[in-house]
């Protein structure tokens, strides 16, 4: 079976790409990713709180001691020498560029254009392959309109694009109020790829303490529904690749995203709960499955189930909605919500 596929230019063995995780923290760890079949790996993210402390730890240095005596210049770092920034993560790019041979996608998280443009450049000095831009902003201005949210999307992208050469992915919520124009508003913008769709992380209650606190809580397979509907809309329509996040768990789900128009499936929570090995096992069951079926590409299923292709491309859109809510009778499995 020819399970290849390419994503944002690049060629890829297969379309099973580890999304930005703890899993890639350490090179040991992304060459055993690379051995399990990896087609690609996201590194972790670098966040744009990481690049704005670096930058206030140096700006305290250069401060300190400047009105004391003559000896205070001592002090100064040699700004020569003094390497600004999280260099860990940079270095690791380019540790994990010697160590194996699929690409390595780098991953900024945060909200502004400022920092995010010098350490983009950075992380394609340091060999990363292409770029993803998570754009993790939660618009609680009252004054703030849905069309500056999107505008400042634009703007991160078209920055960030006129600063690097190599392709750029942009990975978005679902919360927008006109998620197809935003696509496609983003392609033009000269994004290479939208990876549908980021999970934000929702805080919770600490009923004995009383404090806010951060919950973590793991995708589940019933994720997928919501990309899986959008890509399916969007395929054929905007110009760009599509990947698939969240609740990418089995064979099953890998073969729904192809089928729905995605190049490549992501998938990290799989891989935190039941270990890397888990990407051989999903690609030697689709390596399988393709046969039985009579698949002999990859390429062949992508956006087979997209709406532009299926005989009811209503289902995708509100008559979908109705037919669940009519389909629920006594005894039935399924839940309403």
């Amino acid at each position: 079976m020819d399970l290849t596929t390419t994503y944002m230019g690049m060629p890829l063995k297969n379309p099973i790409v580890p999304s930005a995780s703890p899993l890639s923290e350490n090179v040991d760890n992304i060459r055993r990713m690379e051995d399990a079949g990896a087609a690609a790996v996201v590194m972790y993210s670098l966040f744009e709180e990481q690049i704005t402390l670096e930058s206030h730890q140096l700006d305290h240095f250069l401060s300190y001691g400047g009105e004391s005596f003559a000896e205070a210049l001592s002090y100064f770092p040699d700004m020569e020498t003094y390497r600004v920034g999280p260099d860990d993560y940079l270095d690791l790019i380019r540790r994990a560029k010697e160590a194996v041979d699929i690409p390595i996608i780098g991953s900024l998280n945060g909200v502004s254009t400022g920092g995010w443009i010098s350490y983009a450049r950075k992380i394609e000095e340091a060999g990363a392959d292409a770029l993803e831009l998570n754009v993790y902003y939660i618009p609680t201005d009252l004054k703030m309109t849905g069309a500056e949210i999107e505008q400042m999307y634009l703007d991160i992208l078209r920055d960030v694009k006129q600063s690097i050469s190599i392709p750029v992915a942009m990975k978005l919520s679902p919360y927008f109020s006109a998620m197809a124009n935003v696509a496609h508003r983003l392609a033009e913008a000269g994004a290479d790829a939208l990876v549908l769709f980021d999970r934000f992380y929702q805080p919770d209650f600490d009923l004995e303490n009383l404090e806010v606190v951060p919950r973590l809580v793991l995708s589940s397979s019933h994720e997928l529904l919501l990309p899986l509907r959008w890509i399916a809309i969007l395929y054929g329509r905007v110009p760009v690749d599509f990947a698939i996040a969240g609740g990418v768990h089995t064979l099953e789900d890998v073969l729904k995203g192809l089928m729905a128009g995605a190049r490549v499936t992501t998938m990290a929570s799989e891989l935190l709960q039941n270990g890397i090995q888990r990407i051989g096992q999903i690609l030697e069951g689709m390596a399988q499955w393709m046969e039985e079926c009579e698949y002999e590409s990859v390429r062949q299923m992508q956006g087979s189930m997209s709406q532009q292709n299926v005989a009811e491309p209503a289902a995708f859109e509100r008559a979908s909605y109705v037919k669940v809510l009519q389909s629920w009778r006594p005894g039935s499995t399924g839940q309403l919500i």
